[in-house]
């Protein structure tokens, strides 16, 4: 389980505009979109009925977003750096502006509660929060997060 592999060409946004966590999640899903070949309402849909769930604001202005989506075959992920951090009721009070969305087909368990868990662990890393905030390019952020992957375990 490689958080690099779940990243496709265009899963990566480095510089998206959100006024609120509604409006982050919406920009997310249209670059979900994309991937996933889903509707953009279809994706913010499912991201929000998690949100009511309780936020996925894990902290250090850190989101993890993620959701079950039908005629998914496997895991994919969608990364987005917010121009303007943004209140998401993360955990510790803290606004958001790294977010790692994980879309799982609708009959996974295991594998997604495991993404989840290494996204996670992955982005605890106060180094890796701040190189990718730091990073110019897409390609960077598929390589940090890629190393991450190979050096953590799942």
């Amino acid at each position: 389980m490689d958080i690099g592999h779940w990243l496709e060409p265009g899963a990566i946004a480095l510089r998206l505009g959100a006024d609120g966590k509604r409006q982050a999640l919406a920009a997310l899903s249209g670059v979900a979109a994309r991937v996933l070949r889903q509707p953009s309402g279809d994706i913010l849909d499912r991201l929000l009925e998690r949100e009511a769930e309780g936020s996925t604001g894990v902290g250090k202005g850190v989101a993890l977003p993620h959701a079950r989506v039908a005629g998914l075959t496997g895991l994919k992920a969608v990364f987005v750096r917010l121009e303007t951090p943004v209140d998401f009721d993360a955990v510790d009070g803290q606004p958001v502006d790294l977010m790692l969305a994980l879309f799982a087909p609708e009959g996974s368990g295991a594998e997604h509660l495991r993404a989840l868990a290494k996204a996670s662990r992955a982005l605890r890393r106060a180094e890796l929060r701040e190189q990718l905030r730091k990073a110019r390019t897409t390609d960077a952020i598929c390589v940090l997060l890629a190393q991450e992957s190979s050096s953590s375990a799942a």
